[in-house]
């Protein structure tokens, strides 16, 4: 498993986007604590999740409480492991999200991940989405403010436009140590959001960064680069869209979502798929 560096944390160069696991269609919690307990054996040490990762008003946190109990129950193996959660994105229970990132309730959030985590403080926290009623920089300011205090040890943002990086990085002191936006084959607009963190050191991890892999209709011509590059190899397509993603910057650490022991296995075997020029090339188009 190759290594990248989120703030001075090495993680895995492969995540895992444990969502798929609290959510619509989620399978039940044997399968899913085998799918975490097969991403560490495949050499994953970064997991992704957030306070909304769940189904109706009453299961909170269910995906923060599932990741902490496979963690848990993998021991020691689990010793080197980040888990990075969010806060500022709600779910009512009917299927819908909106936002809150007002400062009292960001604080509030925190305290309970913390709780559910079951860690005195939290490895990466991340601020889940901008809330048009609340000034990003007041947002971004509770989340300096929980770093301050030694409540999180390091600070990341969500679905973050160029400006917002920005103004994150300026608010939080140049503590700024990652962002997640979509990104894929078939969704390339955070692009610039990409390249700016590529330009001032900060980690960019694609979240849903298999979308329309799985769907030769969605991307069209590229779905058959994606296809014969993987052909000519002999990997899945899944594994050949992380290794793009990968070769785009040394700062890009995508965390394809998984609910499935073996659909963790094969993403984790896209960190040592090494492109080449023609073969970059021709995914980038």
């Amino acid at each position: 498993m190759q290594h990248r560096t989120i703030g001075g944390r090495t993680v895995s160069a492969i995540g895992l986007g444990a969502m798929p696991m609290s959510i619509e269609g989620r399978p039940d919690e044997a399968r899913s604590i085998a799918t975490v307990h097969a991403a560490l054996e495949s050499g994953v040490t970064l997991i992704d999740t957030a306070d909304a990762y769940h189904l109706n008003a009453t299961d909170v946190g269910h995906n923060e409480l599932l990741v902490a109990k496979a963690l848990r129950l993998a021991g020691s193996a689990a010793d080197d492991v980040l888990v990075a959660t969010k806060g500022g994105h709600r779910r009512p229970g009917d299927g819908t999200w909106y936002t809150q990132g007002d400062p009292a309730y960001l604080r509030t959030a925190c305290e309970a991940s913390l709780q559910r985590l079951d860690v005195e403080a939290i490895g990466l926290y991340q601020f889940h989405r901008p809330d048009p009623t609340v000034p990003y920089e007041d947002s971004v300011g509770a989340i300096r403010d929980l770093l301050d205090e030694g409540k999180i040890l390091m600070a990341g943002i969500s679905n973050a436009n160029p400006e917002q990086i920005r103004l994150a990085n300026e608010v939080l002191g140049g503590r700024l140590v990652s962002v997640q936006n979509q990104f894929s084959p078939r969704f390339r607009s955070s692009e610039p959001e990409l390249e700016l963190c590529a330009k001032l050191g900060i980690a960019f991890l694609p979240w849903s960064p298999l979308g329309g892999i799985g769907n030769a209709g969605a991307l069209g011509s590229r779905h058959t680069a994606f296809a014969e590059v993987a052909n000519k190899r002999g990997v899945s397509p899944q594994q050949v869209a992380l290794a793009w993603e990968l070769a785009k910057a040394p700062v890009v650490i995508p965390i394809p979502g998984a609910s499935r022991p073996e659909s963790v296995r094969d993403s984790a075997k896209a960190a040592d798929l090494v492109l080449n020029e023609d073969e970059f090339a021709l995914l980038d188009a």
